[in-house]
């Protein structure tokens, strides 16, 4: 290959690591996002040990920053037309490249498994509201502020409470629901007691809370999985062009 050749494929792969780089800085500030939790639903997906979402995030806290700092070598190695510098960047790059696959494909299949329909958060919700554990504490937690915030009952609707065995049943007998099922005034207390243990039209909230929570884990594995999917295509183009570079090199 020519010099001229060789100095524009140069830029090219300065350019692409460029732009990997600025990609891997966005996967790590996205990651840290899922990993943060804003909606505060990992109780739900931490107290089955299912959180392999979460665990993607923090890999790809990693690989993001990783392949950042990777990048800006890249860019250096490819200027100074170094081939022990060019090995040193696709080997690390390559390892790299390796440990995103890992994240972004375990928080895909992780989510597929806990909201691929709402039996498995529906079954961990009636085990583990109103217990007095730890983790029975983080779901109760989790379940009251999602159903006061969002104005839902259960995964399904109220019927969830009442059609199957649950231990907020088992403890409070008295109680078809969580009061967290019906509406409050501004001052956060119930609009009216009586009539949520009664399950009146227009206080009971009847709609299930699943759609939210599927939203919400489907957003961070959006976030996780697929844009670190689309940033492992960018770098395997990438990590192509560079090895035609270094392979160019004398």
């Amino acid at each position: 290959m020519g010099a001229g050749s060789l100095t524009c494929l140069m830029f090219v792969v300065v350019a692409l690591n460029a732009i990997a780089a600025a990609a891997g800085l966005a996967l790590f500030a996205v990651a840290i996002w899922v990993a943060a939790d804003g909606y505060k639903l990992y109780p739900i997906s931490g107290v089955s040990g299912k959180d392999d979402i979460f665990a993607g995030a923090w890999i790809a806290i990693f690989t993001g920053f990783a392949f950042f700092l990777t990048c800006i070598f890249g860019i250096f190695a490819a200027l100074k037309r170094s081939r022990a510098l060019m090995l040193v960047y696709l080997i690390i790059m390559f390892i790299i490249f390796l440990f995103e696959c890992a994240s972004a494909i375990t928080a895909a299949t992780n989510r597929d498994y806990l909201v691929g329909n709402s039996n498995f958060v529906k079954k961990q919700m009636l085990q583990y509201y109103g217990q007095e554990s730890t983790q029975g504490k983080q779901i109760t937690q989790t379940w009251n502020r999602v159903m006061e915030q969002v104005e839902c009952c259960g995964a399904d609707g109220p019927q969830d409470w009442i059609m199957y065995n649950s231990t907020l049943k088992q403890m409070y007998p008295t109680y078809n629901w969580p009061l967290s099922c019906c509406k409050r005034l501004s001052t956060f207390d119930l609009q009216d007691p009586a009539d949520c243990k009664l399950g009146r039209t227009g206080i009971l909230f009847t709609k299930g809370c699943f759609n939210y929570i599927e939203s919400v884990l489907s957003h961070y594995t959006w976030a996780v999985s697929w844009y670190g999917f689309s940033v492992l295509i960018l770098v395997f183009f990438t990590l192509v062009i560079a090895m035609i570079y270094f392979m160019q090199l004398e």
